[in-house]
């Protein structure tokens, strides 16, 4: 523990924002860093406590807390206040093979977790996390590392978001000859057209592909396993496949008028703002000069608030089907559980900046789409919900007030409401069995598919979850998979 009283004598500081109005006027990142001194203190404020629930990934009624990859956090915080950043990396990188993503746009487990939030605010393990690994990269220590030494099997990894890159770096580093297969133009699946530009900048996802090409892995886009590519073809030619392919099918709303012109998926909206930002042109889905209603309160749905102000949209709202969050805790939910607290995103303070309102409509469903006489979207039919405790199952369910309808006028809708989970093409090709869910089924506490020599992992076979999910699940594959390879296995 590099300062004893550190918690006691720092505050939380947080990187600072471009103000919203600023930030809406392009499509870069816009946090600055702290200086190196405000950062040391931030590692000072971190207590060494005697049981780390930051680093414990753990799930707790119902909810994740805890970072699921098991960062060795106290040790990197201390190595950043005593300005040991070699080693402090060093610790950070035996256990998550991308700080630079997860310090972007990790929802922070560790820090619902953290002691120091018991009584307080917590540690800023992401923006630390953060910081060390831009620090790895700036000072000359991300160099290429390939194995000195190859095991002559190979594997052929099919997706290239977090699980996959995940699975493939390790195996590449325990010396197996790794393909990674990516249906898109460029690798990096979610992270490269998912995510918008202004949380995850995609050179950042760049720079990691060229380290990872440097360090051995192939990887082949525009390749569509089962279409392009049959999967016997996949099987004969490699010894292990890992499908990786992502929660890819999109939640829909089957509603009267779903087939008026200006209603998207999220996910084709997302991904057509991302290819206009790395080519320099209008979007072909944009929103300029439209009034947009987004449906769906997560993430998701909060990066499209985000992209529709950075391409000029008259107005966006943002439907919510469930309440408001508290403000603060509830009786119930207590540290160090996940706080169920309501959470103003970057997006959503940026429409208050713009048009002074929220936009969340909270409680609140589409009933019907309304089209014009051209077929194109004009306005939508909403309901109010209210929540009802079903007594046989005992979950709270919302149900709709009667004669609460309400018309909302709208250009273009984006469906934010979810996955269902992966595309059925590439589980259909390989044969693989399926859980209730759609999900991609393996064997118990295991990645191995009813398809020999094949495995599966991330949101294709845990359903839609974060990145730092992800890339925990393709970690755990990969030990997997050599063992399945080696007959052993020495990986952590």
């Amino acid at each position: 523990m590099g300062k004893a009283t550190g918690f006691l004598e720092y505050t939380r500081c947080n990187t600072a924002s471009q103000d919203p109005l600023e930030r809406i006027r392009h499509f870069n990142e816009f946090h600055p860093p702290l200086s190196e001194e405000q950062r040391r203190e931030q590692g000072a404020r971190c207590m060494n406590c005697g049981v780390p629930f930051c680093q414990s990934g753990m799930v707790l009624n119902g909810m994740a807390t805890g970072c699921p990859l098991h960062n060795l956090i106290p040790e990197w915080n201390d190595g950043i206040y005593t300005g040991n950043w070699d080693h402090a990396l060093a610790r950070l990188l035996k256990t998550n093979d991308f700080p630079e993503f997860t310090g972007r746009v990790c929802p922070a487990l560790c820090e619902a977790a953290c002691t120091c939030g018991l009584n307080g605010d917590p540690v800023t393990v992401r923006e630390n996390e953060l910081a060390l690994i831009e620090y790895g990269f700036s000072a000359g220590l991300m160099q290429p590392r390939p194995p000195a030494v190859r095991s002559g099997r190979r594997v052929a990894v099919v997706g290239s978001g977090p699980a996959g890159l995940a699975c493939a770096d390790r195996l590449n580093h325990r010396g197996h000859q790794v393909t990674v297969l990516e249906k898109a133009d460029r690798p990096g699946g979610l992270l490269m057209y998912g995510i918008p530009n202004m949380k995850l900048d995609k050179s950042v996802v760049e720079r990691r592909i060229r380290l990872m090409e440097a360090e051995g892995v192939a990887f082949r886009t525009g390749v569509e396993v089962g279409a392009d590519l049959p999967a016997a073809d996949l099987l004969a030619e490699y010894d292990a496949v890992v499908l990786c392919a992502g929660a890819g099918k999109p939640r829909d709303l089957a509603l009267p008028g779903r087939d008026a012109k200006g209603i998207h998926f999220a996910v084709d909206f997302l991904t057509a703002a991302t290819r206009a930002v790395l080519a320099g042109s209008e979007s072909a889905l944009s929103a300029r000069g439209k009034r947009v209603v987004v449906v769906g309160g997560g993430d998701t749905g909060n990066d499209c608030v985000g992209t529709c102000l950075r391409q000029g949209c008259k107005l966006v709202i943002q439907l919510e089907m469930m309440p408001k969050l508290p403000d603060t805790r509830a009786p119930g939910n207590e540290w160090p559980q996940w706080p169920r607290v309501c959470k103003t995103d970057y997006g959503q303070q940026e429409a208050i900046a713009v048009f002074g309102a929220d936009p969340r409509l909270y409680q609140t469903t589409v009933q019907q789409f309304v089209p014009d006489a051209r077929g194109r979207l004009k306005e939508i039919v909403t309901l109010r919900l209210q929540p009802e405790k079903d007594e046989t199952t005992g979950r709270t369910r919302m149900v709709p007030v009667e004669g609460s309808e309400s018309t909302i006028k709208a250009d273009m809708v984006l469906i934010a409401a979810g996955f269902l989970g992966p595309a059925d093409s590439i589980a259909d090709a390989f044969g693989t069995a399926r859980t209730p869910r759609n999900t991609v089924s393996t064997a118990p506490d295991g990645y191995a598919t009813s398809v020999a020599k094949v495995f599966c992992a991330g949101d294709m076979r845990r359903g839609q979850s974060l990145v730092v999910h992800a890339i925990a699940e393709g970690r755990a594959a990969a030990r997997e998979v050599d063992r399945f390879l080696m007959g052993y296995t020495n990986m952590l």
